[in-house]
Protein backbone atom coordinates (compact mmCIF):
# COMPACT_ATOMS: atom_id res chain seq x y z
CA UNK A 1 0.00 0.00 0.00
CA UNK A 2 1.01 3.40 -1.16
CA UNK A 3 0.84 6.01 1.61
CA UNK A 4 0.70 10.03 1.49
CA UNK A 5 3.45 11.74 3.39
CA UNK A 6 0.82 13.32 5.71
CA UNK A 7 -2.21 12.15 6.48
CA UNK A 8 -5.10 14.34 9.22
CA UNK A 9 -6.49 12.47 12.29
CA UNK A 10 -8.82 13.18 15.11
CA UNK A 11 -10.52 12.12 17.91
CA UNK A 12 -13.87 12.47 19.76
CA UNK A 13 -11.90 12.12 22.86
CA UNK A 14 -9.40 14.84 22.35
CA UNK A 15 -12.10 17.13 20.62
CA UNK A 16 -9.65 20.36 20.65
CA UNK A 17 -6.73 17.81 19.25
CA UNK A 18 -5.78 18.43 15.55
CA UNK A 19 -2.79 15.50 14.82
CA UNK A 20 -1.12 15.47 11.67
CA UNK A 21 0.55 12.21 11.27
CA UNK A 22 4.03 11.86 9.03
CA UNK A 23 4.03 8.31 7.41
CA UNK A 24 7.98 8.97 5.89
CA UNK A 25 11.25 8.80 8.42
CA UNK A 26 11.21 10.10 10.56
CA UNK A 27 7.83 8.86 11.45
CA UNK A 28 5.60 11.01 13.99
CA UNK A 29 2.21 12.17 14.91
CA UNK A 30 2.63 16.08 15.94
CA UNK A 31 -0.91 17.66 17.94
CA UNK A 32 -1.28 21.04 16.50
CA UNK A 33 -3.02 22.04 19.43
CA UNK A 34 0.33 21.95 21.64
CA UNK A 35 2.66 20.92 19.56
CA UNK A 36 3.38 18.16 21.29
CA UNK A 37 5.34 15.01 19.09
CA UNK A 38 5.20 11.34 19.48
CA UNK A 39 7.89 9.79 17.40
CA UNK A 40 7.37 5.88 15.77
CA UNK A 41 11.27 5.74 15.91
CA UNK A 42 14.06 4.49 18.10
CA UNK A 43 16.98 6.90 17.33
CA UNK A 44 20.55 6.20 18.76
CA UNK A 45 23.36 9.07 19.26
CA UNK A 46 24.06 9.58 16.15
CA UNK A 47 20.91 9.58 14.49
CA UNK A 48 20.17 12.41 17.09
CA UNK A 49 22.03 15.13 15.21
CA UNK A 50 20.00 14.20 11.83
CA UNK A 51 16.75 14.25 13.62
CA UNK A 52 17.39 17.75 15.26
CA UNK A 53 18.02 19.18 11.67
CA UNK A 54 14.88 17.33 10.29
CA UNK A 55 12.94 18.01 13.31
CA UNK A 56 11.93 21.40 12.20
CA UNK A 57 11.56 21.14 8.55
CA UNK A 58 9.72 17.96 9.25
CA UNK A 59 7.11 20.19 11.32
CA UNK A 60 7.20 23.20 9.39
CA UNK A 61 5.80 20.53 6.58
CA UNK A 62 3.10 19.27 8.46
CA UNK A 63 1.71 22.46 9.38
CA UNK A 64 1.73 23.78 5.84
CA UNK A 65 -0.08 20.30 5.01
CA UNK A 66 -2.43 20.84 7.64
CA UNK A 67 -3.05 24.65 6.64
CA UNK A 68 -3.30 23.88 3.01
CA UNK A 69 -6.08 21.20 3.28
CA UNK A 70 -8.09 23.83 5.90
CA UNK A 71 -7.84 26.27 2.93
CA UNK A 72 -9.13 23.48 0.28
CA UNK A 73 -12.32 22.64 3.24
CA UNK A 74 -13.09 26.39 3.39
CA UNK A 75 -13.23 26.78 -0.72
Amino acid sequence: MSLPKFILGDNTEFPNAIYVIHTEFPRFIINLENDEVEWFEDFDAEDQKELESETENAIKLATDFYDNEVAKYEE
